[in-house]
């Protein structure tokens, strides 16, 4: 099995995240983003979509990341995606949850923008627009993670066991991490973080993400 990658990629550290986490081996394909190789035609011609990751199992390809995390759980029967038909609905619910409002607008909508030449907006009126409607709705779902969905009570996302869904979600609320976010008055999703920065698998995943976010210090964002 081979999974084509980025480690800098939010989507990618998903996957990462998961295989250190529970073991899974496969052979890890970098994919440079940074030199445009996910839009060269021997890329695209696997993956239309030009983007990372991208699963290939013999003659089967996956190309996103939650299909990819439920189809490696599927295959290794990981404890993180239990069996039973409500807890995995719940599980699913959640990424579900986090992969459609809360990422498009924390990520496309506040994030990206600010670090990535082809999603910044035309004007600088259109990029002031933009980040200011990311940041508000953000905050509000935000809001709704924190106190309804992670609440005082859970270590992590779904109970106080481990799931898919936490794999899934800590990439995406550390991609704020880049842009200095700062989480600290959202005391549970502070919490949940920290239980998933202390697993042994958190620092050697996200070391090349670390580094560029060390190399975005001195530049001024909008944030959170």
């Amino acid at each position: 099995m081979k999974i084509y990658y980025h480690p800098i990629s939010t989507t990618s550290r998903m996957l990462m995240l998961f295989a250190e986490d529970t073991g899974f081996k496969a052979d890890w394909q970098i994919v440079d983003l940074f030199t445009g190789e996910h839009c060269q035609p021997n890329y695209t011609a696997m993956n239309p979509t030009g983007l990372v990751p991208m699963l290939e199992d013999a003659d089967f390809r996956l190309t996103e990341s939650s299909a990819i995390l439920k189809y490696l759980a599927e295959k290794t029967s990981s404890v993180t995606y239990p069996a039973d038909l409500q807890k995995r609905a719940k599980i699913n619910e959640m990424m579900d949850w986090l992969n459609t409002q809360f990422y498009r607008e924390f990520a496309y909508g506040l994030i990206y923008p600010q670090l990535f030449p082809h999603l910044r907006r035309a004007t600088e009126e259109q990029q002031a627009a933009t980040l200011a409607w990311g940041k508000d709705k953000a905050k509000s779902w935000f809001k709704i993670l924190d106190e309804n969905l992670i609440g005082p009570n859970n270590d992590y996302l779904c109970g106080n066991e481990i799931t898919l869904a936490d794999f899934f979600g800590a990439p995406i609320l550390t991609a704020g991490e880049l842009i200095r976010c700062d989480f600290t008055s959202y005391k549970n999703i502070s919490r949940w973080l920290a239980n998933m920065k202390a697993r042994p698998s958190w620092d050697k995943t996200n070391k090349a993400f670390y580094e560029l976010a060390g190399s975005l210090k001195e530049t001024q964002f909008e944030i959170i």
